[in-house]
């Protein structure tokens, strides 16, 4: 994978966050400071806080630029446990 700013890419995965929850009206829970995973060669922003995993993107490179997707379901190794 290329090079990634990690800063830019956890600033975009909790914009992403916000936008998608306030899209569906949903009451938005503040995450803590995003984290970055990889796993499996694949690298993932993790939005988590105290009560658990708020939402998880996909960091993929197209181009030889990284782009974010929302995941659905993550691998369990990804999430923290609470």
């Amino acid at each position: 994978m290329g090079k990634i700013n990690e800063r830019e890419l956890c600033t975009r995965a909790e914009a992403a966050y916000f936008k998608a929850a306030k899209k569906i009206g949903a009451c938005v829970v503040q995450p803590s400071k995003p984290q970055m995973i990889e796993h499996d060669g694949v690298h993932y922003v993790v939005l988590s806080n105290i009560n658990g995993t708020l939402a998880v993107y996909r960091v993929r490179m197209i181009d030889g630029v990284p782009i974010l997707k929302g995941m659905k379901r993550w691998p369990s190794e990804v999430a923290p446990k609470f």
